[in-house]
């Protein structure tokens, strides 16, 4: 095994743990690990271009789609950020925690913060957690695969 390999699945491991984990960028780590492995000669440059693409549109999804479905639940901005801080401070406790803090933080920043009413608030929390979940989801997925095709190449090879 090559010392870009070892990088490779470095690159990928942190990259499904930043898919999790806020202010770390999951995806563009994964994608980074495909590169090293592309230098390697572990994949084509169709693949790499082609998760490339999914990078930015996972990344792009991730931080427009949760701000845009608390809206159109009817909550406002301190929802999202309710959610984003709940989630931090769920983090040290389990992943249970951290989507427990995220449906908390976002009905809190809703209900406080927006003063909205607590059916408005507890309707803009769901919103904002499942957009928060969904994506984390994608990210998770697409640094999931990367990964998967890293650690297939290394196998394979």
């Amino acid at each position: 095994m090559e010392a870009l390999d070892v990088f490779a699945v470095i690159l990928g491991i942190l990259g499904v743990i930043g898919s999790v984990i806020p202010a770390m960028p999951g995806p563009p780590l994964s994608w980074l690990g495909l590169l090293l492995l592309y230098f390697s000669g572990g994949c084509t440059s169709t693949l790499l271009f082609i998760w490339l693409g999914v990078t930015t549109l996972v990344t792009l999804f991730d931080y427009l789609f949760p701000a845009w479905i608390a809206k159109a639940t009817g909550g406002h901005k301190e929802a999202s950020w309710g959610a984003l801080i709940g989630m931090i401070a769920g983090i040290f406790l389990t992943p249970i925690g951290m989507l427990a803090g995220a449906l908390a933080g976002a009905f809190i920043g809703e209900y406080v913060f927006a003063k909205n009413d607590g059916r408005g608030s507890v309707k803009a929390a769901l919103g904002a957690f499942l957009g928060f979940v969904l994506g984390t989801g994608a990210k998770l997925m697409a640094s999931g695969v990367m990964l998967f095709y890293i650690l297939r190449y290394i196998w394979m090879s």
